[in-house]
């Protein structure tokens, strides 16, 4: 991400909108709408969830408390997250957002280890952070100290070859195409191997 002694991109993107707390949800109203909203009855939607037609009748009736893996079940028959079973979308309605970033157009932010492109930056209050990063640190030492903030990342080699240094796992040295996923409370910093800058996309989670 950036050295410490910058602004932080994900201090910058949490800045640019305000926090919402999610407004409590009644889970037996939620399964209802959900199941109605893709026009399916009982019998279909719990054949899609693989559970017993009375238990979803109870659970939509708020008769029956699910056990996390019949909650798991029902998202994974709706195509949901389990999160999402608590959280509907505000207004009851998918807000339906949509941005584009064209080659280059991305928000820049240049360090003396990396060059950001934030992008998607026509959103405001979003759930995850992605980002083209050019890798101009060569050496470990360039970076004071380790990098670490809230939320999970997700990094793609573009161009280039890295090397992905954790606080708790070994150097990895990872080639275009390869990837890795981690916690970003984990300190974690990426150097360029190859003679030119590397190039690699970052998604961090903002939640």
């Amino acid at each position: 991400m950036s050295d410490l002694s910058n602004p932080s991109i994900i201090r910058i993107a949490r800045a640019s909108g305000e926090e919402a707390l999610a407004d409590p949800v009644n889970l037996a109203e939620r399964v209802r709408e959900l199941r109605k909203e893709r026009g399916w009855t009982l019998e279909r939607a719990a054949q899609a969830a693989g559970v017993a037609r009375s238990t979803l009748s109870k659970i939509e009736n708020g008769q029956m408390s699910p056990t996390y893996e019949a909650l798991k079940k029902l998202a994974v028959g709706l195509g949901i997250s389990v999160p999402q079973l608590f959280t509907p979308p505000k207004g009851g309605a998918p807000a339906g957002r949509l941005t584009t970033t064209r080659a280059g157009e991305g928000e820049g932010h240049v360090t003396t280890t990396y060059e950001h492109e934030l992008l998607a930056g026509g959103l405001m209050r979003k759930a995850m952070l992605p980002y083209r990063a050019r890798i101009r640190a060569r050496r470990f030492e360039e970076f004071d100290g380790w990098v670490r903030h809230d939320g999970e990342e997700f990094l793609y080699v573009l161009t280039g070859v890295i090397r992905l240094y954790t606080e708790f796992y070994a150097p990895i040295e990872m080639k275009r195409g390869d990837s890795a996923y981690y916690d970003a409370s984990m300190g974690h910093n990426v150097v360029s191997l190859s003679p030119e800058d590397a190039t690699i996309l970052w998604v961090t989670s903002l939640g």
